[in-house]
């Protein structure tokens, strides 16, 4: 492996430092977006309970705030339940923006390294060129050695930045389909309970709405 990344030459070194980078982030990523981690299950019908049941207070908003990213929307429309409905849109829709940043955090660095991993492959494989024909101009082509550490450089980086590229590649683009599922389920949930809390106060004396 040594002899690997020593054949490639210097290029190797920043190749070696996004393949690394590139591991960390897919790694943090697939922790951090986890279904039961950004948008729990039922979070939103346990939430009307504590509204209808009147235990919905502070600490109780505190606590589904710190929840989830999820919670963080709710408990940031919550906030506003006795303004206009529009007050509740826009509280909700500037906690999600905060949020949807958070989520997409360390995706372009991500997609960056997916791009230029093959550009830096390319810039080894045309300095491998050049050394190859460097060494046609001092020594003609009688130097098989230098010819083939040329390139051996160039196939090598090539190579490389491919392999760090195409897995890069598809972990960004899976991991951002995976942000956009998770943006339409939060979506999905919050929408249902501000209908609920919306209807719920039209028509109080029928016991309010539902998340059914």
């Amino acid at each position: 492996m040594f002899e690997i990344i020593k054949a490639g030459g210097w290029l190797m070194a920043p190749l070696i430092l996004c393949s690394i980078v590139a591991v960390a982030i897919v790694a943090e990523r697939l922790w951090t977006l986890q279904t039961q981690r950004v948008a729990p299950e039922h979070l939103a019908a346990q939430v009307w309970n504590w509204l209808k049941n009147g235990e919905l207070d502070d600490e109780r908003l505190q606590a589904l705030r710190a929840n989830s990213p999820l919670g963080r929307i709710l408990a940031a429309g919550l906030a506003q339940r006795h303004a206009a409905r529009e007050t509740m849109n826009e509280a909700i829709e500037d906690s999600g923006r905060h949020v949807v940043h958070e989520l997409d955090r360390y995706l372009i660095t991500l997609g960056t390294i997916a791009t230029i991993s093959p550009l830096l492959g390319l810039l080894g494989t045309v300095l491998g060129i050049m050394r190859v024909f460097a060494a046609i101009s001092a020594s003609g082509l009688g130097n098989p050695a230098a010819l083939a550490g040329g390139i051996s450089e160039a196939l090598t980086t090539t190579v490389a930045g491919l392999a760090v590229a195409v897995p890069a590649y598809i972990m960004h683009r899976y991991l951002r389909g995976k942000v956009d599922d998770l943006v339409v389920r939060m979506e999905r949930e919050t929408l249902r309970l501000v209908n609920a809390v919306c209807e719920a106060r039209k028509a109080p004396a029928a016991g309010g709405g539902t998340l059914e």
